[in-house]
């Protein structure tokens, strides 16, 4: 894997994220309903940035907790039958709220449809919207995110990595050769 770009240094994505947190708050016409669920991996630190964000402009802490949904993905390798799946932290009722999923980056729409079942395996919210960092394309299902940090069309040969302090020790987006 070769690095083609860098697309986001850390200021940038701080401000991607700002962004939407003020887009979240403004669609739901305030955040008193809202509840962020980020999607493992590195959907977690980003709805926490987002919920500190949130604070921040409405002097209201959102809830915010996290989804693993591999065991909801219809993508799974034969040999992964019985994936392991880790727990599912959401420290509240999903039911009659206004859940924000919230992923690095969006792809074909299998995790966001994953997650999506996920949610529901837990309650019945009153809407389900979705924040991404980064939306590459290449769509296989009928999912788009409601709140986007940055659009970046690519090839299929093309990956696009997010780099957080928690797993990686760095912030930023980058764009990678696959070389194939």
């Amino acid at each position: 894997m070769k690095l083609k770009a860098q697309i986001l240094d850390e200021a940038a994505l701080n401000r991607a994220l700002m962004r939407i947190s003020h887009e979240i708050a403004e669609r739901n016409k305030g955040v008193e309903n809202v509840v962020l669920v980020g999607i493992r991996r590195r959907g977690e630190p980003i709805a926490r940035q987002i919920q500190d964000n949130i604070e921040k402009i409405e002097g209201l802490s959102v809830p915010c907790g996290s989804i693993d949904i591999r065991f909801y993905r219809d993508d799974l390798l034969p040999l992964a039958d019985a994936p392991q799946v880790r727990r599912t932290e959401l420290p509240f009722d999903v039911s009659g709220r206004d859940v924000i999923l919230v992923d690095d980056v969006l792809y074909t729409g299998r995790t966001a449809r994953a997650a999506i079942e996920a949610v529901f395996s837990c309650g019945r919210p009153r809407s389900i919207q979705f924040a991404v960092l980064v939306d590459r394309g290449h769509r296989e299902l009928p999912i788009r995110a409601d709140f986007v940090g940055k659009n970046l069309p690519t090839a299929h040969s093309e990956l696009v990595e997010v780099r957080l302090p928690e797993y990686d020790g760095e912030t930023g987006v980058y764009l990678m050769d696959l070389g194939k």
